[in-house]
């Protein structure tokens, strides 16, 4: 592969599914990379196209400017990155390891300790995703450090996105999104189970639930602004109207032996707070309720 004059030199140090689609990305790119596993073997089919392996982490941070690592969480990272401190300082460190907000701010505190430019980061899409136009990726930490790179590492995403100072904002915006996004395919996979004791094919449910999706989507803006706001309208529908609603899934889903654990959990919130007094509020006044757990 040809690179262009403005190559540059990076590192992924982790290549599970994740890592090895960040290091293939950069090597689209035209990037000189080096990469480290672990486990041996992970590295062949980089290697085929142009990345180099090295023998150890520490051979692999000296290669580049901008060391990328991408493990299971901060506690495998740091176990990797420890020892390497020394090796990292001068260069920009960016850690793509899924962890909670707290775990991400230790990592900062540790790479202060050791004089090191730190961005953590959290890569918002899946792994085929990684590289298109419209993957989100989100970093934080000084603004320098992620300018001094921005253009390579929006290799991994065209909506790469710089969120601030704080270290832990990224895994704060995953942990949130992340939120919605299962319970949302819990609620999805019960639907199924539950048409499908009713005698509907999964199948047959998906105009149905897709229209569904798109009034779900639609209401996120102006819910969003209901909470920031903390005022609830519910002119159009109500909790007593809402919770009754949950009710009659539930005893549906229960009639089938079906698992209701989840749902008994959604009714419970929409229980407290109507008794917390907002009963004539929207859905979005649950978020009381969630604020203050039983």
């Amino acid at each position: 592969m040809s690179r262009p004059d403005s190559a540059a030199t990076v590192t992924v140090l982790g290549l599970g599914a994740m890592g090895h689609a960040i290091a293939a990305a950069f090597v689209d790119a035209g990037h000189r990379v080096t990469v480290w596993n672990r486990t041996p073997g992970r590295a062949d089919r980089l290697v085929a196209r142009g990345a180099r392996e090295a023998a150890t982490a520490a051979e692999a941070v000296r290669a580049s400017d901008l060391v990328v690592v991408c493990l299971l969480d901060q506690t495998a990272s740091r176990a990797v990155l420890g020892p390497l401190a020394a090796d990292l300082r001068g260069r920009v460190l960016a850690d793509l390891s899924s962890d909670v907000p707290q775990r991400a701010r230790e990592a900062a505190a540790w790479a202060k300790e050791e004089g090191l430019d730190y961005l953590d980061g959290t890569i918002v899409v899946n792994v085929p995703m990684v590289g298109a136009d419209d993957a989100l990726v989100l970093y934080a930490g000084p603004r320098s450090a992620f300018e001094r790179h921005e253009r390579t590492l929006r290799a991994l995403g065209g909506a790469t996105t710089h969120l601030g100072e704080d270290h832990a904002l990224p895994a704060a915006y995953d942990v949130a999104v992340l939120d919605y996004f299962w319970t949302s395919m819990s609620g999805l996979v019960h639907a199924f189970a539950l048409g499908r004791a009713e005698g509907i094919a999964a199948v047959d449910l998906v105009p149905y639930l897709l229209g569904n999706g798109g009034l779900l989507t639609s209401l996120v803006p102006a819910m969003a602004a209901d909470i920031d706001a903390g005022a609830y309208p519910g002119e159009a529908d109500n909790l007593v109207m809402d919770a009754a609603g949950v009710e009659h899934v539930l005893h549906a889903a229960a009639a089938h032996g079906l698992d209701v654990a989840v749902l008994r959990g959604v009714d419970a919130v929409a229980r407290r707070a109507i008794d917390l007094g907002h009963g004539a509020a929207g859905w979005s006044a649950t978020v009381e309720a969630v604020r203050r757990p039983a």
